[in-house]
């Protein structure tokens, strides 16, 4: 009888096991280390590769430099892609972001997309609570695969962003940054920020559900040909968007990868919770600036829509 027990209770454990997300993790980050994370998920991209990246804006230093990017960008053959923001700076007007791209280094080495610099268009969303479509650059429909590869740090409003993010606001184009912050109130970049308009305070949470239904609907688009990659370095309280960001106060940990965009994300998150922190390598920081923006609160909202599970299983490739 206890036989059978122990038995069925190892069954129970296994199936639970094999329903949780895999996210594959190493300490190191360098160019080769970031290849080898991208292999170790076993999907081939393959076909006309999006790379999604944040170039950064200008005067930014955080952002992920093109050496590091180098060998993954050659292994698949593929293209950086980007789009403009909604906020000014440097990236908002195709000429200025080309030239932040230049200053950046990034046309030197790769081929480079801005996908909305000549339009938009219309994807299907599957959660309509505050979005009835997505807008995304004209030349999304140019790629088959996407790998999502997100540097993970603090965020003014989203509290961090991590590949969730980077598919949503990143992909979307300038006017559907708008529609996302404003939670489906307008696609006017200079409505999008006015009090009336803009998802802060009481209505935070419908800014992360946005953001949550754009990642799930770019997701979607490519029939899960997408991967995901988080590099957790230089994680400043501010993002990449963020010309004059603070010092990182929390030393970097390494680098994540999965197929599941939320379990990637909740793999950093509590990466960075469970952080015993010291002198030099404090992560009280970003963990104020993502709690006083209720930034966990994307990753429960994006499993409750399907968008994938906080559940995973975290496989060390360094052991």
């Amino acid at each position: 009888m206890k036989k059978s027990l122990l038995i069925v209770c190892a069954a129970l454990v296994s199936t639970m096991l094999s329903a949780q997300s895999k996210v594959y993790f190493t300490k190191e980050i360098t160019p080769e280390s970031l290849v080898r994370i991208y292999k170790a998920l076993g999907v081939e991209a393959t076909g006309r590769v999006a790379v999604k990246i944040s170039t950064g804006e200008g005067g930014n230093t955080h952002y992920l430099k093109p050496p590091f990017l180098r060998q993954l960008v050659e292994e698949v053959n593929g293209t950086i892609v980007e789009c403009g923001t909604a906020y000014g700076g440097t990236r908002q007007d195709p000429k200025k972001h080309w030239e932040t791209i230049h200053e950046h280094g990034f046309d030197s080495i790769f081929a480079v997309d801005l996908m909305d610099e000549f339009g938009e268009i219309r994807i299907p969303v599957k959660d309509q609570r505050h979005l009835k479509y997505n807008l995304v650059g004209s030349h999304l429909p140019n790629y088959d695969f996407m790998i999502n590869l997100a540097h993970f740090k603090g965020h003014a409003m989203g509290g961090f962003g991590g590949v969730l993010k980077n598919a949503s606001i990143g992909v979307a184009s300038t006017g559907g940054k708008a529609y996302i912050h404003s939670a489906g109130k307008t696609t006017d970049t200079k409505l999008a920020w006015l009090p009336d308009y803009v998802a802060a305070g009481k209505t935070q949470d419908a800014f992360l559900e946005s953001m949550a239904a754009a990642a799930q609907a770019v997701h979607n688009y490519f029939s899960g040909r997408v991967i995901y990659i988080n590099v957790m370095n230089n994680m400043s309280v501010d993002c990449d968007c963020d010309g004059h960001p603070a010092k990182p106060e929390l030393q970097d940990m390494g680098i994540m990868a999965s197929l599941d965009p939320v379990a990637v994300d909740q793999a950093c998150l509590d990466k960075v919770f469970n952080h015993q922190g010291k002198p030099g390598d404090d992560n009280k920081p970003l963990i104020a600036r993502i709690n006083r923006q209720h930034g966990t609160y994307i990753t429960d909202y994006a499993e409750q829509i399907g968008c994938g599970s906080k559940q995973y299983v975290l496989i060390d490739l360094d052991k």
